[in-house]
């Protein structure tokens, strides 16, 4: 890329903004999905009884199964969640910032 262009791009107030937005919405992410995932291992290490309550009389299977799979689940649907963002509105303010540049 011309230094010319990169500088352009960079005093773009809309790549200011899409830098700004991408940067807060995937650290938001980031950090609830910490917190599921290691909510999830401290119960197991701290309250492992909890966990292994069975979901019902004479069950085979602990709450601990679902709530371990809930968690698989969460990280994929949070990656939905970014993409889709990122399909919307990030894919929008790159086009706008090409646009502005060309």
């Amino acid at each position: 890329m011309q230094p010319d262009v990169v500088r352009q791009v960079k005093n773009n107030p809309k790549y200011q903004e899409l830098i700004s937005k991408r940067s807060a919405f995937g650290w938001t992410l980031a950090v609830i999905m910490l917190v599921i995932y290691y909510g999830f291992v401290l119960i197991i290490a701290y309250d492992p009884a909890l966990l292994a309550i069975k979901t019902s009389d004479g069950a085979v299977m602990s709450i601990g199964m679902p709530i371990g799979v809930a968690v698989i689940i969460s990280a994929f649907a949070l990656t939905g969640i970014y993409v889709a963002r990122a399909n919307t509105e990030f894919d929008r303010l790159t086009n706008e910032i090409v646009e502005s540049v060309k």
